[in-house]
């Protein structure tokens, strides 16, 4: 393989894709779609904001050889403009995506497949903590409960009438979501199958107080895409085709 690799990045796992490839010489191009006011970057060139659709990526990919989508699971459209702009120039693509959680002993989760389906799930909660990142508020909106909104950077209103918008970067220690559902006297927690464990504390945090965890299932990926699990699996699978090293992980198929 000959050419650059463009990373659609924006997670922990595409920051530590970048800084293995670029070790290793390989001539990587992150993106990130620009959400975040002061991200943090990885190393190598790095381009900030959207592409314009399919089309657009479809121009962006002349001189790639391939393409790794390590996007956050949720980025249903930018996965999906990934596969149809690879299939199109028959450039080769990867997605990678960390594993969903597992309930442990003692979990009380409760899935669901929307975030308004989530809303609904807790209509009737005194005191609710949205972790579910700052663009799909809306769905909460209407909620008569004391809503704990968390995240990076201020969220995007409509917002619950009662809610309290603490503004921090993870990731947060047990202790620390133990002490903020405490504060506020959460009785349920809403968040996203993100998986990995730089944000799955609140899990535990609520399995210890007994507060039950409203989950919004991951959006299905493009049929016929080799998904890797990990950093090494992706990594493996970029420097396999650049003839660095040949490594014997191989992405499995979802």
């Amino acid at each position: 393989m000959t050419g650059r690799v463009l990373v659609l990045g924006g997670t922990a796992e595409a920051r530590r894709l970048a800084e293995r490839l670029v070790a290793e010489g390989v001539d990587v191009l992150s993106s990130l779609a620009g959400r975040v006011a002061d991200p943090v970057l990885p190393p190598g060139e790095v381009r900030i904001g959207g592409f314009g659709g399919t089309a657009g990526l479809v121009a962006a990919l002349d001189g790639v050889a391939a393409l790794v989508d390590a996007t956050h699971p949720f980025a249903a459209t930018m996965t999906a403009h990934a596969a149809a702009a690879t299939a199109a120039t028959g450039t080769p693509l990867l997605r990678l995506q960390r594993p969903g959680w597992t309930a442990q002993p003692g979990d009380d989760w409760r899935w669901v497949d929307s975030l308004e389906q989530a809303a609904t799930a807790v209509a009737g909660a005194r005191s609710v903590l949205l972790t579910t990142g700052r663009q799909g508020l809306a769905a909460f909106a209407g909620l008569s409960a004391h809503c704990v909104v968390r995240s990076v950077d201020p969220p995007e209103p409509p917002l619950p009438a009662r809610a309290t918008v603490v503004l921090a970067r993870g990731p947060f220690g047990v202790e620390d979501e133990r002490a903020l559902m405490t504060a506020h006297g959460v009785d349920v927690v809403v968040t996203k199958d993100s998986g990995g464990p730089m944000t799955a504390a609140k899990l535990t945090a609520a399995r210890e107080l007994g507060v039950p965890v409203v989950l919004v299932r991951r959006p299905p990926l493009p049929e016929g895409v080799p998904v890797a699990a990990t950093v090494e699996e992706a990594a493996a699978w970029v420097l396999r085709r650049s003839g660095t090293t040949r490594p014997p992980a191989t992405p499995s198929r979802p």
